[in-house]
């Protein structure tokens, strides 16, 4: 994904200028960006503060990095499951007879 010009502390500025009544187009031209940024801005930065967008960005690498490692112990259970499998070391029950 393509990193921002600004960071979070700014976008959350531009947004609050929206908030508070400035047109939209103005404050394109005064930033130096489009219209539609600031309407998709402002559907996800809406009412947070700065502290609040630190924290999702946190909670965002926490989860990649769980998805990650949850990713790899299926793979290793998958593994060990068709090992198991072909060398006909499960139970009893599980064998053809």
């Amino acid at each position: 994904m393509r990193k921002s010009r600004f960071t979070e502390a700014q976008i959350v500025d531009i947004v609050r200028e929206y908030d508070a009544g400035v047109p939209p187009k103005e404050l394109a031209r005064k930033h130096g960006i489009h219209v539609n940024t600031i309407r998709l801005w402002k559907s996800k930065y809406a009412g947070m503060d700065v502290s609040d967008v630190v924290r999702l960005k946190q909670l965002e690498t926490e989860n990649a990095q769980m998805h990650r490692i949850i990713a790899k112990l299926t793979l290793k259970v998958d593994a060990m499951d068709e090992l198991i499998r072909k060398n006909g070391w499960g139970l009893r029950s599980d064998k053809k007879r």
